[in-house]
């Protein structure tokens, strides 16, 4: 006989426990098991008032972030219409059928005030770092570097020249230009250029092409990570270009030894951090730099490359192939480089002009300040742990390709570079908690008997 169901939903009373409704081997589940939030509500205990009606409960809305980054809900309206209707994310949030879900402009009002004015969202980014190394999973002796593209909240068809903005209009007082009007530097760095476009709506990204993408306004994501489980141990926002994501590097060293006492041996990187300035750095800090020299000396058209001449390095001179010397001045020129020169009667009756200088009347040798530091990273790279360094580097990439990949995450929703820093923290957390989930829960091999 076919069955039907009964339509009568006007019970007044369930016998219901949320709990067994989650099933064991739930993502969540596994991340609620690792997380620990309470020195994230002894932090934000100082910016709440001590008298009038209670608040959110921050641990709350910092669960429901996690949820949204989680699952790919970034709207923060949809989360809590999320939050409301399953199960799942009731229980993780400590939600029980009845209760409440905040209102999304709650989300707004304690990012823009406790939780920037407290820094929670680095705070527990670092708490989850400190749980992975509690379970074994950072090694601290190779650490890999690398930055990826984010798209900015900010249409790449109104990108202006930065003379040609006037910052009193009303229309522009907006947080994140207010923002970067603070932060510029009345004293810029002469090697960093000045950007020939900007966004009025969110001046702190930058106008890229990187990656081979279509021109557009973006934030560099830059990871530092563990390279035995791909543990992200640190991370910076900034604008998308490489001479900041270069300067990101030593920030978030730095900050890493600080604050967690890590100091990697060796640092993987691509050929975008092999510059002499940030190689000297590296060998400087005692870190072997496991990075391609950022190299244009070798000549195509058959002429002798820089390789082919001889640095004779107590007399500070190169020798040519034809045993002739080149000499320099000592001036360092705009482009970070000493000129070596030989001489024009030596280069005129030289018989490999043909193949040293044939449309110059005398052949010239540009020289990095920290050549040495290059030549010491070159001398690298025929080892094995530089291959071995090589080949880890690519776990930082599959974490980029799982944030946009699985997790949605291809285009920034705050604007500001703090609005930046806030979404990466939460993304790099979220990675962090799942692989945390994943392999906190693998036993460890059983000891093998003789």
């Amino acid at each position: 006989m076919m069955g039907r169901q009964d339509a009568d939903q006007r019970r007044f009373f369930y016998d219901f426990c949320l709990d067994d409704h989650v099933p064991g081997d739930h993502l969540l589940r596994r991340i609620d098991a690792v997380l620990d939030l309470d020195e994230v509500r002894a932090q934000l205990k100082a910016h709440y008032s001590l008298i009038g009606r209670p608040s959110v409960d921050p641990e709350l809305m910092i669960r429901m972030l996690i949820v949204g980054y989680c699952f790919g809900i970034r709207s923060e309206r949809r989360l809590c219409e999320e939050v409301h209707l399953n199960l799942a994310y009731r229980w993780f949030c400590r939600l029980g059928l009845e209760d409440p879900v905040p209102d999304h402009s709650t989300f707004s009002l304690n990012r823009h005030g406790r939780f920037r004015a407290s820094d929670a969202f680095r705070l527990v980014f670092e708490s989850v770092v400190c749980r992975c190394m509690e379970a074994g999973l950072v090694g601290g002796e190779g650490f890999a570097v690398d930055a990826s593209v984010l798209e900015a909240d900010a249409s790449r068809y109104h990108g202006v020249a930065p003379d040609e903005i006037d910052w009193s209009d009303p229309a522009l007082n907006s947080r994140a230009a207010r923002e970067y009007l603070a932060a510029l530097d009345p004293a810029p760095d002469p090697a960093r250029k000045t950007p020939k476009v900007i966004s009025p709506s969110d001046p702190a990204s930058a106008w890229t092409a990187k990656a081979n993408k279509r021109v557009q306004f973006g934030y560099g994501l830059n990871y530092l990570i563990d390279n035995d489980h791909a543990i992200i141990v640190d991370v910076e926002a900034t604008p998308a270009r490489t001479y900041d994501e270069v300067l990101a590097t030593r920030t978030m060293l730095n900050r890493t030894a600080r604050r967690f006492g890590l100091k990697p041996k060796r640092l993987a990187g691509d050929t975008a951090y092999g510059t002499g300035r940030s190689l000297a750095w590296l060998i400087e800090q005692k870190i072997e730099p496991h990075i391609p020299v950022w190299d244009r000396s070798t000549r195509d058209d058959g002429t002798f490359s820089r390789s082919d001449f001889t640095y004779d390095a107590p007399n500070d001179r190169y020798i040519c192939p034809a045993g002739k010397t080149l000499k320099t001045t000592g001036t360092l020129h705009s482009d970070n480089t000493y000129r070596y020169v030989a001489l024009k009667r030596d280069c005129d009756r030289c018989p490999l002009k043909a193949t040293c200088c044939p449309k110059a009347p005398a052949r010239r040798i540009p020289r990095d300040p920290n050549e040495d530091a290059r030549d010491y990273a070159r001398s690298l790279s025929d080892s094995e742990p530089y291959a071995l360094s090589r080949r880890q580097r690519k776990k930082v990439e599959m974490l980029f390709a799982h944030l946009k990949r699985h997790l949605g995450f291809e285009r920034l929703r705050l604007r500001g570079l703090s609005g930046a820093q806030d979404e990466f923290l939460i993304a790099a957390t979220v990675q962090n908690l799942r692989r945390l989930a994943k392999l906190a829960a693998i036993p460890p091999p059983a000891p093998q008997t003789a």
